[in-house]
């Protein structure tokens, strides 16, 4: 295996280091910072080190050049907008209900004449098409058979062993035999759901959550518990522990890493402490981690598997939000149900694709995926900031914004008069795209929010799309 070994240059230490104390609120909006000539004796950089910085932040859209003057903070994270409120759920177990206004919002994901604010997923120039081509060729000369055979049911073992390697980023220690290929991160989750229930138990989920757990749920014959979640730490561990027996919760659900649609990472600490609470109930944990690999951070955020001592905790991951998300490729591990996941799996697919799998086995092999990983990481952190500032800008001073360190989604609460359904027909009408909050709670809930996801590269169309979604929610729809 070739290791790629990526040294951050020393403009963007200087820059980051700037970025912090901006974020931190030592530098505040309209702060005059020092020239480029003093930054450089400063830091004892060269000007050229020293001018790239304040680019690197100027595309961020912390700072801004004013003619004749020199660079002021512009924006800071923690200035404007308030965070959005948690919603309490309604405290009964719901039967998963659905009605068509996920299909009216997503029923043309391809259309190009929509700003698509609505898709959790990174924009195609954001992805390495090139060289998984170059991937996807060697797979089809190399194998012997062209990948035209079934694979193991389990999964391409080069595959799996990188995915095995990937786990110790999050403190994991995998080995390949751990490790389920599945059809992508939902067939995943949806085999470790078959694996652990039955028709008509109760399971707890974040509130909060993807839709797309509800329609697995709904399938499966299964009812939900919405567990409230802080738009910044996650699940409310304290109203999980109190409903459990309340409901008689048999399994739990939760996107722990940069949830979607809040964007809430839930500290290790408590993902310490939800893992040891529920292997004392023997109630098993399915942990969907498709997002933690897009972390803002300097490290990784563990996952609850690392935490895992007793099987209980059934992972699943997925390269559709980070690499290729056509290929459908994405894993579980499921601990003690492994057996019970590869024959369901057996049931349902048989097999996955023999040549997306071998494709990005070749890529991981060679080293690509984490060079990649950091500039997506990049982008989509300077995306994040971008269009937060925009939401700030052109929304009114009610409005409330999370402050994600990962993934792709804002999370956007508006005053109680605006209906977010109203506003993404209204949205339609100019060709603006979004979800609105009621499709993410089987309880109608969040009527007054909506998820901006911001997979979208920065661009005046795209800051257009916000100050039309701005002007609607100023006119209360």
């Amino acid at each position: 295996m070739k290791t790629v070994v990526a040294r951050d240059h020393k403009y963007t230490t200087v820059a980051d280091r700037i970025g912090r104390l901006i974020e931190n609120g030592a530098l505040k909006v309209g702060d005059k910072l020092l020239s480029v000539r003093a930054l450089s004796k400063e830091q004892d950089i060269s000007l050229s080190t020293a001018f790239q910085a304040y680019y690197h932040l100027e595309a961020r859209g912390l700072i801004e050049a004013r003619p004749q003057s020199g660079y002021y903070v512009k924006f800071s994270p923690r200035h404007g907008l308030s965070l959005p409120k948690c919603c309490e759920p309604i405290d009964e177990v719901m039967p998963v209900t659905l009605d068509d206004m996920i299909s009216t919002v997503y029923h043309d994901l391809r259309s190009d004449k929509l700003v698509q604010f609505s898709l959790g997923a990174p924009d195609h120039s954001l992805l390495p098409a090139a060289k998984l081509n170059k991937s996807v060729m060697h797979a089809i000369r190399n194998e012997k058979d062209s990948c035209l055979n079934y694979e193991h049911i389990q999964g391409n073992a080069i595959l799996r062993k990188q995915i095995a390697r990937l786990s110790f980023n999050w403190g994991g220690a995998l080995s390949e035999e751990d490790i389920v290929v599945t059809a992508g991160c939902m067939e995943a989750l949806t085999l470790c759901l078959k694996a652990t229930t039955k028709p008509g138990d109760a399971v707890a989920i974040e509130s909060p959550t993807y839709f797309g757990i509800f329609q697995a749920m709904e399938s499966l014959g299964l009812k939900v518990v919405e567990i409230p979640a802080n738009p910044e730490t996650g699940v409310d561990l304290n109203y999980l522990e109190r409903a459990i027996p309340r409901h008689d919760i048999k399994v739990c659900l939760f996107v722990t890493n940069f949830n979607n649609p809040i964007g809430s990472c839930m500290p290790d600490d408590n993902k310490k402490k939800l893992v040891e609470m529920l292997a004392k109930k023997e109630i098993p944990l399915i942990e969907d981690d498709i997002y933690g690999e897009l972390f803002f951070g300097k490290t990784r955020p563990k996952t609850c598997k690392a935490f895992d001592k007793k099987g209980l905790v059934l992972q699943c991951g997925s390269f559709s939000k980070s690499l290729a998300p056509g290929y459908r490729i994405g894993w579980a591990v499921p601990g003690r149900f492994k057996e019970r996941v590869t024959r369901l799996k057996r049931m349902n697919s048989v097999a996955t694709n023999t040549l997306a799998q071998t494709a990005i086995a070749h890529f991981l092999q060679n080293g690509r995926y984490e060079l990649h990983l950091r500039h997506l990481r990049k982008a989509l952190h300077q995306q994040c900031l971008l269009y937060t500032q925009a939401v700030t800008e052109y929304f009114p001073e009610d409005t409330g914004i999370t402050r994600p360190q990962g993934g792709f989604a804002l999370w956007i609460e508006m005053n109680k008069k605006i209906d977010a359904y109203k506003l993404h027909k209204r949205a339609l009408k100019h060709n603006v795209g979004i979800a609105p909050g009621q499709i993410f709670s089987t309880q109608g809930q969040f009527k007054n929010y909506f998820r901006l996801s911001y997979g979208l590269p920065w661009s005046e169309r795209v800051e257009d799309g916000i100050r039309i979604l701005g002007e609607l929610a100023r006119k209360g729809v």
